[in-house]
């Protein structure tokens, strides 16, 4: 078997087993953007994460877990990094405006360098702060970026009005919930299982109060 196919079998696997039905090209694209990180990653050190079956794992699966609940026509996804979850989510259920933010100008030529070669329709990369960030979203991802009242206070502004904000975390965030600022609820907190991974992974899923 080819290291290419193995890690298809694995993310196959990991696909069904987060209960997701996708297009039949995605897994394959998934892979090309996984390639593409790790081919970068070699000279411009975008992820920790070096091991390719680990990149599945940590950076594919992890996101494709929050698919569920992502909704809406645009999105923005914030200290997105090399594009996660952003990316996989817009190979995922391809449709929707996504915008990804980061301050890294490394990151940021990646970014445009994955856009181009994935021929990702609809997905712009900007290289900015996110308090500086313009527009309104209906959807807004945050993968480990902040506190959460860190996340909103710099980038409350950016969530539309019946917009939903997914902060994705690993333990239970329950210390930063009471720093949630005024104007915002959390509408809920979800543990989420990602195959192959042994840490634990929850999703706060917050609203306009």
């Amino acid at each position: 078997m080819t290291a290419r196919a193995a890690l298809q079998t694995q993310l196959e696997r990991g696909i069904a087993a987060l209960g997701l039905t996708l297009p039949e090209d995605v897994v394959p694209r998934l892979l090309d953007y996984q390639a593409l990180l790790e081919r970068w990653n070699a000279a411009y050190n975008l992820t920790a994460v070096r091991d390719p079956a680990e990149m599945v794992t940590r950076h594919l699966l992890d996101s494709l877990a929050i698919l569920p609940y992502v909704q809406g026509d645009t999105l923005a996804d914030l200290g997105t990094g090399p594009g996660l979850p952003g990316i996989p989510l817009a190979i995922a259920a391809p449709g929707r405006q996504i915008l990804l933010v980061d301050s890294n100008g490394k990151k940021v030529r990646f970014l445009r360098e994955a856009i181009r070669a994935l021929k990702l329709e609809g997905v712009r990369a900007v290289q900015s702060r996110v308090e500086e960030v313009e527009g309104q979203f209906d959807c807004i991802t945050a993968r480990a970026f902040a506190s959460l009242e860190d996340m909103l206070g710099w980038g409350g502004h950016l969530l539309a009005p019946h917009g939903i904000w997914l902060a994705m975390k690993g333990r239970q965030p329950d210390d930063e919930l009471p720093g949630v600022p005024d104007g915002f609820a959390v509408r809920g907190v979800h543990a989420l299982a990602v195959p192959g991974l042994e840490a634990e992974r929850h999703l706060v899923v917050l609203g306009r109060a």
